[in-house]
C-alpha cells in the first residue's frame, strides 16, 4: 500500500492529514477517532468511508478486504493483477501533482518504510532467480522434446498420441 497515489500536492495532503491528527475525543481520546500512520491502514480506512460498513454486506465487504505493506509471502508466489481503471495515468491529468501514500505515512508517524523497503528489494531479488531458473528449465524441457520427436523409435508412437489429444 505504500506505492498508492493520492491526487494532490504533497504538502496539501500532509496537512490535511495534519489536521486528521488533531482531531480527537476531548474527555477520553483512546475512545476514538483512531489515527492510522500505516499504509495499508489508511488505505483501510478510505475504502470503509466508501463502502456501507454498517450493513451486513458491508461489513462482510470490509473482513474480506486484505491491505499489506509490500508483497508478504503467501501472496509473492501469486499472479500479479492490474485493474486499469484506477491506474494513475488515467484517473489524473497530466502534470497534475499526486503523493506517494507510503512517504505521506513516514512523514506522520509511520517508522517501518526503510523495513519495508529491505524486504522488498530481498523478495524482488529471490524473484528474479527464481525467474532465471523457470526459463532455463523451460528452454531445457523445449530441447528434450524436440530430440524425442526426432528420434525413430518415438516417432511412430506420436502419431498415435497426437490423435488422441497430446501434444508434444
Amino acid at each position: 500500500c505504500g506505492g498508492l497515489n493520492v491526487s494532490g500536492s504533497f504538502y496539501r495532503n500532509k496537512l490535511k492529514y495534519l489536521e486528521f491528527l488533531r482531531k480527537r475525543c476531548n474527555i477520553n481520546p483512546s475512545r476514538g477517532p483512531f489515527h492510522f500512520r500505516a499504509p495499508s491502514k489508511i488505505f483501510t480506512r478510505i475504502v470503509r468511508g466508501m463502502v456501507p460498513h454498517k450493513s451486513e454486506r458491508g461489513k462482510q465487504a470490509l473482513v474480506r478486504l486484505r491491505a499489506y505493506e509490500g508483497i508478504p509471502t503467501p501472496y509473492d508466489k501469486k499472479k500479479r493483477l492490474v485493474v486499469p481503471s484506477a491506474l494513475r495515468t488515467l484517473r489524473l491529468k497530466p502534470r497534475r501533482r499526486f503523493t506517494e501514500l507510503g512517504r505521506l505515512s513516514t512523514e506522520v508517524g509511520w517508522q517501518y518504510q526503510t523495513v519495508v523497503a529491505t524486504l522488498e528489494k530481498r523478495r524482488k531479488i529471490k524473484a528474479k532467480h527464481y525467474h532465471l531458473r523457470q526459463s532455463q528449465l523451460k528452454k531445457l524441457k523445449k530441447n528434450a522434446k524436440e530430440k524425442l520427436a526426432t528420434k525413430p523409435q518415438v516417432a511412430k508412437h506420436l502419431a498415435v498420441l497426437q490423435k488422441y489429444g497430446y501434444q508434444l
